[in-house]
């Protein structure tokens, strides 16, 4: 029997709701309360959100991130900046006991990312798992040079023609993987490079260059453009034929929603969880 997970399709939030709602969603799971869950939704504002690790004054331009009156965020999992605009944000909710969960970091990734990789498949690309194959390409993962995710593609990255069409993280709290991600249909490179402190223009121009390189959004590799409503149904039946599951779709109680608004409120609306580092 194929098992049955929940859907959330939660549209565009602010970027305190959408991580709160990803806490939520674990703290549930980490008591029985809810089954596997997936996730899908979209960022109001657009919104930079930074990697749990990453310092704020050292790597962010907060001015030019407020004068483009874009959100701002910081995440519960690791990695580095992203800039939510044009894409479509998924995250996965499932117990790290979960029968089918491979125990490794790395394999569970690649595990959940199944889903990822058939979703590009609905969509007619032909995207692949990267795989760091040298000893300076694994080395590279462990000291990126950027602020910038989407820069160079880690393990299990998916990649369409070479370049990285989408970025995840993952953190693994109270027994849950949390896993959450951007799937770019558009991409202003240019916008996402003024956010970020570089110690020089020529510097800046070499990473944008080499992003423009190693990164491409889906509207770039089709001849004609891909909807938010066309990438939400071609993912929803990739996770399911990725992970061999079925999905249902759930709208949260009045009672979940206050929940989410509370944590909402505690931690990612403030200046003590985004700026503390």
């Amino acid at each position: 029997m194929t098992e049955v997970w929940r859907f959330i399709d939660s549209g565009k939030q602010n970027p305190a709701y959408n991580m709160a709602l990803d806490e939520a969603l674990l703290n549930w799971h980490s008591e029985g309360l809810i089954p596997p869950t997936i996730r899908f939704y979209g960022w109001n504002p657009a919104t930079l959100s930074i990697g749990y690790f990453q310092q704020v004054e050292k790597e962010i331009k907060m001015e030019i991130v407020r004068e483009k009156g874009l959100g701002f965020v910081r995440r519960p999992t690791g990695g580095r900046g992203v800039l939510h605009e044009h894409e479509l944000t998924y995250s996965v909710i499932v117990s790290e006991e979960h029968p089918n969960m491979p125990s490794s970091v790395t394999e569970a990734y690649r595990l959940l990312s199944n889903g990822l990789l058939e979703g590009f498949k609905q969509l007619g690309l032909d995207a692949y798992f990267s795989i760091p194959e040298t000893e300076k390409e694994r080395e590279a993962l462990k000291n990126p040079r950027s602020s910038v995710c989407f820069d160079a593609p880690s393990w299990y990255e998916l990649v369409v023609e070479g370049r990285k069409v989408a970025g995840s993280a993952q953190t693994r709290q109270k027994g849950v993987i949390l896993q959450h991600g951007s799937i770019l249909l558009d991409l202003d490179a240019d916008k996402l490079f003024d956010l970020f402190h570089y110690r020089s223009d020529r510097l800046k121009q070499r990473m944008q260059q080499r992003f423009a390189n190693k990164a491409v959004a889906i509207n770039e590799l089709r001849s004609d453009s891909v909807s938010m409503g066309e990438a939400s149904r071609a993912f929803k039946l990739g996770f399911e034929k990725g992970l061999h599951i079925k999905l249902e779709a759930y709208e949260l109680t009045p009672q979940e929603e206050e929940a989410v608004h509370k944590i909402a409120q505690s931690r990612y609306e403030t200046d003590e969880w985004n700026f503390r580092r």
